[in-house]
């Protein structure tokens, strides 16, 4: 498998996170998007949007969108299972992928970010402050979901499923924009449970081929 990722993307980061829990190697492909590579050739020629992850499977398939291809890989590569066996917990894992998928990753991703600089004319510290306060917002909600669900040391219990592997990337942005998070409890737990994983610590942005210094 190849997949086209950027080092600093959270949504290639979760992919990797994933790959990597389920021991499925791949070539890493580098994708420099603060350098705009994903709007030229060879990558803009391969999907409709140029957006990163995309993996590209050994028949030569392409898929796109990361929480997409972690439930491929979940359904084609079964073991260690990513998802609870019952419906409630698979539900619950699900609900709190989308919290920082769908809820808090959206407003702060690079080409958002890029426009309320560009286009809107905001200053590095009023795109900060968006950034710190949407950030923030979610992460407390996380917060909250995580107090409301089982015990354990992960998001679901004590293994890692691909709620911690959605949260863990989002935590590493949020911690190169100094967003406070002191006060969540149980959101620093989960991060400190991952990162003693391989599967976490040797994926991140730091470790990558294309890492800038």
């Amino acid at each position: 498998m190849k997949l086209y990722n950027y080092f600093r993307s959270s949504a290639s980061y979760r992919v990797r996170i994933a790959l990597a829990l389920k021991g499925l190697p791949y070539d890493y492909v580098s994708v420099h998007l603060a350098k705009g590579e994903q709007h030229a050739p060879p990558f803009a020629e391969l999907v409709p949007d140029p957006l990163v992850p995309v993996l590209e499977t050994d028949s030569g398939e392409r898929l796109i969108q990361s929480m997409a291809i972690m439930e491929y890989l979940e359904e084609v590569h079964p073991a260690p299972p990513l998802l609870p066996a019952d419906a409630m917990g698979r539900a619950r894992v699900r609900a709190l992928m989308q919290a920082v998928a769908c809820e808090i990753h959206p407003l702060n991703n690079l080409r958002v970010l890029k426009y309320l600089v560009k286009d809107m004319g905001l200053d590095e510290v009023h795109k900060n402050r968006w950034y710190t306060h949407w950030v923030r917002q979610g992460l407390v909600a996380f917060e909250q979901q995580l107090a409301n669900g089982p015990a354990g040391d992960f998001c679901h219990g004590d293994t890692p499923t691909l709620a911690d592997c959605v949260l863990v990337p989002q935590l590493f942005n949020a911690q190169r924009f100094e967003v406070p998070m002191d006060d969540l409890a149980r959101v620093q737990s989960v991060w400190q449970a991952c990162m003693a994983l391989d599967a976490f610590r040797l994926t991140q942005p730091s470790a990558c081929p294309d890492a800038e210094s």
